[in-house]
């Protein structure tokens, strides 16, 4: 079985998000970047399937300009076996994503597509979706747990209340949640046998699609500052400044 694994470059959820004075846009100067975390996910668990035997060949694909290839080695050396670049400098919204990815899986006939669930920087949720809309492929979003046997793929799903558990049909489109696995580290010796596997830098302009923008980004600003907050003395006066200052009880 051959796997499609799709990855976003982002800034680390570590760091701290600047935004540009002018409020065009976040300031990436000097900012480390990673893999998403949730196509983090999504790369572990086809290495996991990889492991039992149920996959053969892992692919990783990430669309951007040059500096996505340094996710992509990462990826590899987390144990996929090829990567491609799509290549492009523009910002491209999550259909336009979805469609260079329909003509990937058109190439490549993977019988398994795994991504995260979103995004962390546009936090759109929105490309699996899509893609399986494209490609007419079943789909399962949010999986907490992930079975693939008998031509099927299980997947489990939290939903309010419970699990849902959905039984689709090879080949399918699976977005990941957070409580899937927990990816592993790269171990040195892979990331230097990471340098040796096959990258394909593919442009865009290659697989005519009509890429212009559905969306526009109009503005970007930093989230509120929060108050400090006051150390009370005794919880008589907590509920004095509860109920003069605050006002939240009566």
């Amino acid at each position: 079985m051959k796997v499609l694994v799709p990855i976003k470059r982002v800034i680390d959820y570590n760091v701290k998000v600047r935004v540009k004075a002018d409020n065009s846009d976040v300031d990436l100067t000097n900012t480390k970047m990673a893999i998403n975390p949730f196509c983090e996910i999504a790369v572990e668990e086809a290495v996991r399937l990889k492991e039992a035997g149920t996959v053969t060949e892992i692919i990783v694909v990430s669309v951007g300009d040059k500096t996505c290839q340094e996710q992509l080695r990462t990826a590899l050396a987390l144990g996929a076996d090829r990567a491609i670049q799509i290549e492009t400098d523009e910002s491209l919204d999550a259909l336009n994503i979805a469609k260079l990815l329909q003509k990937v899986v058109e190439e490549e006939q993977p019988q398994l597509v795994i991504l995260g669930k979103q995004s962390i920087d546009s936090d759109n949720n929105q490309t699996g979706q899509m893609l399986a809309a494209l490609t007419g492929m079943s789909q399962g979003t949010f999986a907490s747990e992930v079975v693939v046997a008998d031509g099927k793929v299980n997947v489990t799903r939290e939903v309010d209340g419970g699990l849902q558990t959905l039984a689709l049909t090879l080949p399918a489109v699976v977005t990941t949640d957070l409580r899937l696995n927990e990816p592993r580290y790269a171990s040195l010796p892979n990331i230097m046998k990471a340098k040796r596997k096959p990258l394909d830098v593919k442009p865009a302009a290659d697989f005519g699609i009509n890429l212009t923008a559905r969306t526009s980004l109009l503005k970007v600003t930093p989230p509120a500052e929060r108050q400090a907050g006051i150390m009370v003395g005794s919880i008589d006066e907590l509920i004095e400044k509860l109920k003069t200052e605050a006002k939240v009880i009566s």
